[in-house]
């Protein structure tokens, strides 16, 4: 199913016939359409025509596994197809999650997104022969590192179209057939799907009403054994703890639960998670996201309290981030059709 000439979905769907997967890809041509309207979202038809602007360059490389995720060449590229190619990727600003460097050109995104990669892949379970889910994955950062990891497929879902465009702009010089951003939620994903050995849901909990409600449905995504990989927004305290903002948190308004650790970790057992393991916790800090000439508008050092970086500009605890591990229950084996 094309959505443009160079957005094609119907190897996925066709590759999802008669599988485990086949119940989505029943639905996924009603949810890419609506995922990619041109009725509802007015911005989507300048975001194509700089997709279409792209210059038509033939990589020599392409780096999965390193900081900065892109294509590269042997020889320089024309200094005229260079701004081309930089001018179209501009056009699709802000670019939230990265780096990326295509064929020298180097898009430093507002989140330095390697950086929790680095810190969470010594927990991962190995993604060798593993069909992924990442639930809110932007422009698909990290999908493109667990591919880098040798996972077998790898789906991204986010409902931003804007990141879904750059997704395809980077797939047009990258051309990797086993990973695919989905214009869509977790609540487009078929209930009970139990179909991906690991998920994971960065930068999402925090942003949902029900906290619980999510959890449960990452869990219902997962095979047997499968191991969900959670990153969100906590708070320091002990069993029980939870900040709810009555307002605003770091001028975000749709945040709704930070638990501290203890908690978050108490929701997945009473879930019925299993070796459910606290990875890391670190501050955010404004070296990690920041403003730069990819994403020119407000960034963390615009929402804390300029006397008081411990604290946001609203009087609450500063972003701290804690990344946790858990299974499901059940004895994992490798997917026969990824």
């Amino acid at each position: 199913m094309k959505l443009h000439r160079h957005i094609d979905y119907g190897p996925l769907i066709e590759r999802w016939q008669g599988g485990d997967l086949a119940t989505w890809a029943a639905q996924l041509p009603d949810q890419l359409r609506a995922g990619m309207s041109l009725q509802r979202f007015g911005d989507l038809p300048t975001w194509l025509q700089a997709l279409e602007a792209l210059p038509e360059l033939q990589a020599d490389a392409i780096h999965l596994d390193t900081a900065r995720v892109g294509a590269s060449c042997r020889t320089p590229i024309d200094p005229a197809v260079e701004q081309q190619l930089r001018d179209a990727l501009m056009q699709l600003h802000p670019w939230r999650k990265g780096p990326f460097e295509l064929f020298g050109t180097h898009i430093d995104t507002e989140w330095r997104s390697d950086w929790k990669w680095d810190r969470l892949l010594a927990a991962l379970e190995g993604l060798q022969h593993r069909r992924v889910l990442d639930v809110g994955c932007g422009s698909g950062y990290h999908c493109w590192r667990m591919l880098g990891a040798g996972a077998a497929q790898v789906i991204g879902i986010d409902p931003t179209p804007l990141f879904v465009v750059q997704f395809w702009a980077l797939q047009k010089y990258l051309q990797q057939a086993d990973i695919w951003l989905l214009p869509a939620g977790i609540e487009q994903v078929p209930p009970k799907l139990h179909a991906f050995d690991t998920v994971f849901s960065m930068g999402v909990l925090y942003h949902r009403r029900s906290p619980i409600d999510h959890l449960q449905e990452l869990k219902d995504c997962l095979r047997p054994g499968g191991q969900l990989v959670l990153e969100t927004l906590v708070i320091e305290g002990g069993p029980g703890a939870t900040l709810m903002p009555e307002g605003r948190y770091a001028r975000m308004g749709n945040v709704w639960f930070l638990p501290s650790c203890a908690t978050l970790l108490a929701w997945l057992r009473k879930l019925g998670f299993r070796n459910c393991e606290l990875i890391d916790v670190t501050v955010t800090s404004t070296d990690e996201q920041r403003s730069t000439p990819w994403m020119t508008f407000h960034s963390l050092a615009n929402f804390l309290d300029p006397q008081d970086p411990g604290l946001s500009i609203e009087g609450y605890p500063a972003p701290r981030r804690a990344i946790v591990t858990a299974n499901v229950p059940g004895q994992w084996q490798p997917c026969d059709t990824p």
